[in-house]
């Protein structure tokens, strides 16, 4: 069962939290680059924030379980991760999965999105390990899902999988340890394959005060590219 935790707990007062966050320094310090510069640049930028911020051993946020329609795959997408390349980071989650907070990010979401996406923060200005120069999560899609076009401004993202097949502007799939990056302003869709849920990992890396307020929005469907 999840706790309730005051503004005093430190991160190395709950190893769980410690453990997963190794998982995340291992991906992006041993992951190859596959030869991009900025790929190599941007891995370079999330494990030395990621760094800086262990070693300040952060607060553990107070913040409340929380569930989404689509944390009903969240059981298959961690099972699928545990067999795989990703088994380390999927088993990590799996301990934590108690004190997560599923949430959306948007004022206006569909309802048929509002079943099949969520994301929960780990690692941000909202916690539940605090930080003000890095944002840690995942996101979680139920199969057969549609991410609509999107962007953020000055913010670069990465995701790296864990788990499920999924393509990003309907150019090529990608499977579990695959990276992709997303520099600022750069429109994206995210499409999931048929059958099983994808369980995405991602990193976002920006200046402090658009972390703390990233204002995320789809873009509108006269934008979409075709």
């Amino acid at each position: 069962m999840s706790e309730t935790l005051g503004s005093d707990v430190r991160m190395l007062e709950r190893p769980n939290w410690v453990y997963l966050l190794r998982e995340f320094d291992a991906l992006y310090r041993y992951g190859s680059a596959g030869g991009s510069p900025s790929i190599r640049s941007h891995r370079k930028r999330v494990r030395d924030r990621l760094s800086a911020a262990m070693a300040k051993n952060p607060v553990i946020l107070p913040r409340s379980r929380e569930d989404k329609p689509v944390v009903a795959h969240f059981a298959r997408a961690l099972d699928l991760g545990e067999r795989g390349a990703m088994q380390g980071m999927a088993r990590a989650l799996r301990e934590v999965r108690d004190d997560l907070t599923w949430e959306y990010g948007y004022e206006k979401l569909s309802k048929a999105l509002a079943q099949r996406y969520a994301y929960c923060e780990v690692l941000g200005p909202q916690g539940p390990v605090h930080c003000e120069t890095l944002i840690l999560g995942f996101v979680l899609f139920a199969p057969n899902t549609t991410y609509p076009q999107h962007s953020h401004s000055e913010i670069e993202e990465s995701y790296i999988s864990i788990s499920g097949a999924w393509s990003e502007n309907n150019e090529a799939v990608f499977a579990p340890g695959s990276l992709i990056l997303n520099r600022s302003g750069h429109e994206h869709r995210i499409t999931t394959g048929d059958r099983e849920p994808c369980l995405l990992a991602y990193a976002w890396t920006g200046p402090e005060e658009r972390l703390a307020k990233p204002d995320m929005k789809l873009t509108s469907t006269r934008k979409r590219a075709t």
